[in-house]
């Protein structure tokens, strides 16, 4: 994923910089720090402030892509808002053009500040297999021992179901049995995944991270 220069020369000119990422759901919030990686390895040496639209809040959240980049920007308001929408069965090329009307269809209504789209193929997760020793600290056994078969890189985007993987694999790396493996509250230990990782570059031989 590249910064395009535009968008860069104006937040080089910045002291400070607040983001809000918008993605589909919950588990999204992941992303943010992939993305905070994403502007220091740019070049952004000021404080970075990152926020995520939990519109859940919201008396009515909005369900429509146009309303909820409404709300987002209303409600957390930044200098550069992050979209994110998962490719799934979808072309990269078709969740773009969903953004961009999206956004075409507030130009007339609101001001918006610079966005970026986040496309990955599939889920979120997809973008966090790379780094064993995260899932095994996130799983609470950071000296575990325990097999984990990891998908190769090249293999990551053609993942059918991310989320049940990464799972599985923080299953395993607990090295917990029977009712404690049972009652283990892996979504939490998901998301904490991508906080303890400091290096996003491998992502960068993915196609969809790197667009």
């Amino acid at each position: 994923m590249k910064i395009c220069s535009s968008i860069f020369h104006c937040l080089s000119q910045m002291n400070s910089i607040t983001y809000t990422l918008l993605s589909d759901g919950p588990f999204d919030i992941a992303l943010r720090p992939i993305l905070t990686w994403l502007l220091i390895t740019n070049g952004v040496r000021f404080a970075i402030q990152a926020e995520w639209a939990d519109l859940r809040t919201l008396k009515n959240p909005p369900t429509v892509l146009a309303h909820r980049i409404s709300a987002a920007i209303q409600n957390y308001p930044c200098d550069l808002v992050f979209i994110h929408r998962d490719a799934e069965r979808q072309s990269r090329t078709d969740r773009v053009r969903e953004i961009r009307r999206a956004i075409d269809a507030l130009s007339c209504i609101i001001e918006y500040p610079p966005y970026i789209c986040v496309i990955p193929v599939r889920m979120t997760e997809a973008w966090l297999f790379f780094e064993e020793q995260a899932i095994r600290t996130a799983a609470g056994n950071s000296h575990g021992r325990e097999l984990l078969d990891l998908p190769p890189p090249r293999k990551i985007e053609s993942l059918p179901d991310p989320k049940s993987l990464l799972y599985d694999l923080l299953r395993s790396a607990s090295g917990l049995r029977g009712r404690r493996l049972n009652n283990m509250p892996v979504s939490v230990y998901a998301a904490r995944v991508s906080e303890l990782i400091e290096d996003f570059s491998p992502l960068r031989q993915l196609s969809a991270f790197s667009a």
